[in-house]
């Protein structure tokens, strides 16, 4: 049995095998890991899902690690889950992820579980200046650790049992070095003044709820369909109706029953023979092409599709003036070494382009608009917006 050590405390932790942790399969288990985490004033969460194999999908395993354990916990086999609501409800114990974004919205969406007390890795990074966001990479920067994200394994079918060591390994490497990390982080960001800039990005993270895609609509976010007529998204929208049923019938993402590609070129060449269409697969010859061809049928006799009016703010940007702003922002990242997207918001700068000064102070208040960006960079803005006006830019 070989033995790793956990690099926040010293603690040994057993490895039989590839895994790393302890595999929670019981309800009455689960219990007393989220006591014992409670306990706790920081726990390293992470999760993985079977996204990439299964549709729709679920998640599959929940990491835990506290500053002197690591839990793999096994939703599939668990009846009851609400434990792990309470804790990641629980203010009072800090939660640090890597990249929450997709993980806050499958605890939403699986189970309704809101997340409190929220500590990103990623975006901590992101503002003492790492350009590589990825976990490894802030892993090497910050902490000269170095962890092998293989793409094999981050894709695995984590719904599959029994886990195997690798798989398992991985999932707790995900979450083994988040609590050292976000010591570190802090530091680096209270050296920089910019922890409070942090807090409030995590809070406003801790809002992110999953909205079911738009089942009348969804077929217009495929790659390449802004280039089909009216005739051609009708068509379009048939072939993406027929590929969801085919990707529910079957239990695999709709990528892997056929590729968007596929879709759009049958969509603007809808005569031609599937046969010949790359990225169509089995569907493109024999019995299963028969739904293919069906579909496109359907939208050959359906009518034209009229896209939706998007929704206007009432204004058309003023493209020099927004030039002039964004310029004004990446001074400003630059000069601080940061990204400028993490500055100011793109949608406010694009209303002051119409509104220039006279909309300033009703922008100070737009909900885009963070308090710690008001208060760092709101008179730099002002003072210039108003040398543009005088003609000093």
């Amino acid at each position: 049995m070989d033995l790793i050590a956990n690099p926040t405390t010293g603690t040994r932790l057993a490895q039989a095998g590839g895994d790393l942790g302890e595999r929670i399969t019981t309800g009455a288990r689960l219990e007393e890991v989220v006591e014992s985490a409670q306990r706790h004033p920081r726990v390293g969460v992470d999760l993985e899902s079977n996204n990439f194999h299964r549709y729709p999908d679920r998640v599959c395993l929940v990491q835990l690690a506290t500053s002197d354990a690591v839990y793999i916990i096994d939703p599939l086999s668990i009846e009851d889950i609400t434990p792990l609501g309470e804790l990641l409800a629980n203010g009072a114990v800090e939660k640090v992820f890597h990249s929450a974004n997709s993980d806050l919205r499958l605890l939403d969406r699986d189970w309704r579980f809101p997340v409190r007390g929220l500590f990103d890795t990623s975006m901590a990074a992101a503002f003492v200046g790492s350009e590589k966001l990825g976990l490894a990479a802030v892993l090497t920067e910050h902490l000269g650790i170095e962890i092998d994200k293989n793409k094999k394994l981050q894709r695995a079918d984590w719904s599959r049992r029994p886990l195997t060591g690798a798989l398992l390994r991985y999932a707790a490497l995900d979450v083994l070095h988040l609590d050292r990390l976000a010591t570190l982080l802090y530091e680096r960001l209270d050296k920089l003044g910019r922890t409070e800039w942090v807090k409030e990005e995590c809070r406003r993270l801790e809002g992110i709820r999953y909205v079911a895609p738009d089942a009348e609509w969804r077929f217009l976010s495929v790659k390449g369909s802004r280039d089909l007529d009216g005739r051609g998204l009708a068509v379009l929208r048939s072939l993406h109706a027929y590929r969801e049923t085919e990707a529910l019938r079957c239990d695999r993402p709709p990528f892997r029953i056929f590729s968007d590609a596929a879709m759009v070129e049958l969509a603007a060449n809808p005569y031609s023979d599937p046969a010949r269409v790359t990225g169509l697969g089995r569907y493109g010859d024999g019995r299963l092409s028969l739904g293919v061809r069906h579909a496109v049928q359907v939208g050959i006799r359906a009518g034209p599709v009229q896209r939706p009016r998007r929704r206007s703010a009432g204004f058309r940007e003023n493209r020099t003036k927004l030039r002039l702003l964004k310029d004004w922002r990446a001074g400003e990242a630059n000069r601080l070494k940061l990204s400028a997207f993490l500055l100011w918001p793109t949608a406010s700068l694009a209303r002051l382009s119409t509104t220039w000064t006279d909309g300033l102070d009703g922008e100070m208040e737009s909900e885009d608009v963070r308090r710690w960006q008001r208060q760092e960079f709101g008179e730099a803005l002002w003072m210039f917006m108003h040398r543009c006006r005088d003609g000093n830019c």
